[in-house]
């Protein structure tokens, strides 16, 4: 008997899954600084993805960045019984992660504090 639960997912469902995985994991770090009143790079700042933009950006970038992940997910046909759509869904929230982990290290000047230690 065939389960009628699981849609079938093709390609494009699998491409609509990693791309939903990257804007809504790309949202995250900046609504977090937007709420937080803290500048962040945007692809608005100058130079872009380089500067910092404000706050207000961050927001509307977060929103938009949700509304595409939000929409894209719901195109992809993910649900908890497609395993290979999550899969592929993680690996974009994995990939935008390390991508963007990398991409800002340095947004700001980066201030080392020395700490002293004593050994016992």
């Amino acid at each position: 008997m065939e389960n009628t639960n699981t849609p079938e997912l093709r390609w494009y469902h699998y491409l609509s899954s990693f791309f939903s995985g990257l804007f809504l994991a790309n949202a995250v770090p900046h609504f977090v600084n937007g709420i937080s009143g803290d500048s962040f790079p945007t692809p608005f700042s100058d130079p872009p993805a380089k500067g910092l933009s404000s706050p207000l950006t961050n927001i509307l970038w977060a929103l938009a960045n949700l509304l595409i992940g939000y929409l894209l997910f719901r195109a992809s046909k993910i649900n908890s019984r497609t395993l290979s759509g999550l899969v592929v869904f993680f690996i974009g929230v994995a990939t935008i992660s390390i991508y963007l982990s990398i991409l800002f290290a340095d947004k700001e000047t980066k201030k080392f504090y020395v700490y002293e230690t004593t050994e016992f």
